[in-house]
């Protein structure tokens, strides 16, 4: 079974913005044991659209075609998949007639065009989106299936999960089990992982092994095949545990979105503590990805950005003898930030981040160098250093210092 995934967008075509929803959607395939074997993108121009299609009808059996969607003129997907397919465009009037009280509920205009967003080809089959207006479509031909897919990554998402999955999971069902699991590490430089992990699991047969490589963690995921599920769990747990025995300082748990702010919050949770941070050349992110996981509230009042040294004074209370004899970009600094918002707040942990995101030198220092200063109740105040490579750029230097910041923690509560 050959799968094509086809992204409709001048704006992919030009870089101007990443293609998220092929990476997703491709796993979640592979996750089905429908694992795409061709991607190909074209921007929003109805006769390339065509050639493309055709062309991915001559070799796979399923072709998905994602994005270009909606009411407006290079919205061209629909007509075109259509077309290529020799079909009429078809209105959905249950749909059609709920667009339009959507529309009259929010007090929007309606435009005529709208009605484009409750169509699809005559023959084929609607796909609801739970999160937003646009029709999807699924199109049998002649032993071959045509999937039309909305844009936005959201609608993208939402519709993947609750309306195409369980087609797919009724429409192949004599496809063989698949089974897998996401174990999470961090610390680890990912091809030495990958060969302790390998040793570990050598005298497991029928398992699959692949990594994949995030900012500053790797996920591993463990993956069996053509097994009922209760032993295809068996034979995983035995694998967990083999690579634990060797790799469990560096891992940090389970799961495909798990994430280590989720992992903080939880563990913040778990001792009643609170934490807040004070940033400089992150310039909030790290509250933001505190923020971004549910439930934060619990561990998360508030925090400080005081990006200037001014700033710093003010907020935190840092002795302006301390920035004039050690500089803003320093050990000492990263500390006080650290100890002024913890004590500030009255919470049991607090975190610094001062640094050099770049791309021009501070105070002597090049881009990508970074403190880091952490202050946990009942424990010495700690501080890191961070070298960075500054050819990564300003953005990425950040991230990575947020990404740092929670490893920090973590291993500190872990303690």
């Amino acid at each position: 079974m050959d799968a094509e995934i086809i992204s409709v967008g001048t704006e992919i075509v030009l870089g101007q913005i990443v293609n998220t929803n092929a990476a997703y959607l491709a796993n979640r395939l592979t996750q089905l044991d429908l694992p795409a074997t061709y991607q190909t993108t074209v921007d929003d121009q109805s006769q390339r659209l065509e050639c493309v299609i055709n062309h991915a009808l001559t070799r796979a059996q399923l072709v998905f075609v994602c994005g270009g969607l909606g009411p407006t003129a290079d919205d061209i997907t629909m007509p075109t998949v259509a077309k290529t397919l020799g079909k009429e465009l078809q209105t959905d009037e249950e749909h059609w007639k709920w667009i339009q009280k959507t529309f009259e509920q929010r007090q929007i205009k309606m435009e005529p065009e709208n009605i484009r967003q409750a169509q699809y080809p005559r023959g084929g089959e609607p796909l609801a989106n739970p999160v937003g207006l646009v029709l999807g479509c699924w199109y049998g031909t002649k032993g071959k299936v045509v999937v039309v897919l909305p844009g936005p990554p959201a609608e993208f998402k939402a519709m993947v999960e609750k309306s195409l999955v369980p087609k797919l999971q009724q429409y192949f069902q004599t496809r063989k089990q698949i089974t897998s699991r996401a174990l999470n590490f961090l610390g680890r430089p990912e091809s030495q992982l990958m060969d302790e992990i390998e040793d570990a699991t050598n005298d497991i047969p029928g398992i699959s092994i692949t990594s994949y490589v995030q900012p500053t963690a790797i996920q591993v995921r463990l993956t069996v095949r053509d097994l009922p599920v209760i032993e295809a769990e068996e034979k995983i747990d035995q694998a967990q545990k083999a690579i634990l025995a060797v790799e469990e300082p560096f891992f940090f748990g389970v799961g495909d979105d798990l994430t280590l702010a989720k992992v903080v919050v939880e563990q913040l949770k778990n001792r009643g503590w609170k934490l807040t941070a004070a940033e400089s050349l992150t310039g909030g992110m790290f509250q933001s990805t505190i923020c971004s996981v549910p439930g934060a509230s619990t561990v998360f009042n508030g925090g400080f950005v005081t990006y200037a040294a001014s700033a710093k004074e003010k907020l935190l209370g840092i002795p302006h003898d301390t920035i004039d004899q050690y500089g803003v970009v320093s050990s000492e600094t990263a500390a006080a930030m650290a100890e002024g918002c913890q004590r500030k707040l009255n919470v049991e942990v607090g975190i610094g981040f001062t640094g050099v995101a770049g791309p021009d030198m501070l105070e002597g220092q090049p881009a990508g160098t970074v403190w880091i200063g952490l202050a946990m109740k009942g424990r010495p105040t700690k501080t890191v250093q961070l070298h960075l490579a500054s050819y990564v750029g300003r953005q990425a230097i950040r991230t990575l210092s947020v990404q740092y910041g929670l490893q920090l923690i973590y291993r500190e509560l872990k303690k």
